[in-house]
C-alpha cells in the first residue's frame, strides 16, 4: 500500500545507479515517487509502471528528471488522470528519442506540464487524444525539445487557463504548427507563449475565434523569426492584452494582417509587432474610441 511521499527522492542524485527495482503498485498516493531518481544520469532504463489508477499532486512529478541516460520511456497506460500526475516527469532527460502512448481523453490540471521540457533528443511529440482541456493540462510540455520536428494534432475546442501555454517554445526544429480549431477561448493565456521561439515556424496555423479572451494571444509567436506570414485576425470583440506580444521579434515578417475590432480593451495591441524589422505594410486602424495602452508600443523598432 502506497503512502503519501513514500519514496519520494529516494534515490535524488545517485549518479552511479544503472537499474531501478521494480515498482509493482498499481494504486498511487500523493507524491508517492515524487523525484524518485531525479538526477541519477546513470540510469538508461526505467522500471515498469504498471499503475492504472493515479493520485492527485506529482505521484509520477519528477520521477526521472534530470536523467540524461534514460533513451526509452515506460508505458503508462493510466486512460483518467489526476492533478500534476506527469508533471516534470521526464523533464531534461536529454537522451530520449521516444516519448511514451498518452492515451487519456480526461485531462486533469498541470497533467502534462513540464513532462517533457528540455527533452532535446525529443522529434515527435504523442498523440493527445483529448478534446476538452484542463487549466495549465499541457503548459510548457515541451519547452525547449530543440530536436522536435513534429507536433501532435490538437483536436480540443473546449479550452482552459494556460491549456496551452509555452507549450511549444523554444522548439527551434519545429517548422509546422498543428491546427487550432477551437472557436471558444478560455481566459489567462490559453494560447500565451505557445509558439514563442520556434525559429523555424514559417507559418502560423489559422485562429477562428471571433471573440477573444484575456491574454488568449499573448507573445504567441513572439521571436518566431521564420515566420513569413501572419494568420488572419477576424475577432471583433477584443480583451484586455489579447494580442500583446503576439508577433514582438518576428524580424520575417512583411505584412501585418488586418485589425477589423471597432472596440478596443486594455493592451490589446501593447507590443504587436514591435521589433519586426521586416515589416513594410501596417493596417489600417480606424477605431475612434481609445483604451488604455491599447497601441502602445505596438509597431516600436520596426
Amino acid at each position: 500500500t502506497m503512502t503519501t511521499y513514500c519514496y519520494g527522492r529516494m534515490f535524488l542524485g545517485c549518479t552511479g545507479l544503472t537499474q531501478a527495482p521494480e515498482l509493482p503498485a498499481m494504486t498511487l498516493a500523493d507524491r508517492c515517487y515524487n523525484c524518485m531518481f531525479e538526477d541519477c544520469t546513470g540510469l538508461t532504463q526505467a522500471p515498469a509502471l504498471p499503475a492504472t489508477t493515479l493520485a492527485p499532486i506529482w505521484c509520477y512529478g519528477g520521477m526521472f528528471r534530470g536523467c540524461t541516460g534514460l533513451t526509452k520511456a515506460p508505458e503508462l497506460p493510466a486512460t483518467t488522470l489526476a492533478e500534476r500526475c506527469y508533471d516534470s516527469m521526464f523533464r531534461n532527460c536529454t537522451s530520449l528519442t521516444q516519448a511514451p502512448e498518452l492515451p487519456a481523453t480526461a485531462l486533469a490540471p498541470n497533467c502534462y506540464a513540464v513532462m517533457f521540457r528540455g527533452c532535446t533528443g525529443l522529434t515527435k511529440a504523442p498523440e493527445l487524444p483529448a478534446t476538452t482541456l484542463a487549466e495549465r493540462c499541457y503548459n510548457t510540455m515541451f519547452k525547449d525539445c530543440t530536436g522536435l520536428t513534429q507536433a501532435p494534432a490538437l483536436p480540443a475546442t473546449t479550452l482552459a487557463d494556460y491549456c496551452y501555454h509555452c507549450m511549444f517554445e523554444g522548439c527551434t526544429e519545429l517548422t509546422q504548427a498543428p491546427a487550432l480549431p477551437a472557436t471558444t477561448l478560455a481566459p489567462d493565456y490559453c494560447y500565451g507563449g505557445m509558439f514563442r521561439d520556434c525559429t523555424s515556424l514559417t507559418q502560423a496555423p489559422k485562429l477562428p475565434a471571433t471573440t477573444l479572451a484575456p491574454s488568449c494571444y499573448n507573445s504567441m509567436f513572439q521571436n518566431c523569426t521564420g515566420l513569413t506570414q501572419a494568420p488572419e485576425l477576424s475577432a471583433t470583440t477584443l480583451a484586455p492584452s489579447c494580442y500583446a506580444n503576439m508577433f514582438n521579434g518576428c524580424t520575417g515578417l512583411t505584412q501585418a494582417p488586418a485589425l477589423p475590432a471597432t472596440t478596443l480593451a486594455v493592451r490589446c495591441y501593447n507590443v504587436m509587432f514591435s521589433g519586426c524589422t521586416g515589416l513594410t505594410q501596417v493596417p489600417a486602424l480606424p477605431v475612434t474610441t481609445l483604451a488604455d495602452y491599447c497601441y502602445a508600443r505596438m509597431f516600436e523598432g520596426c
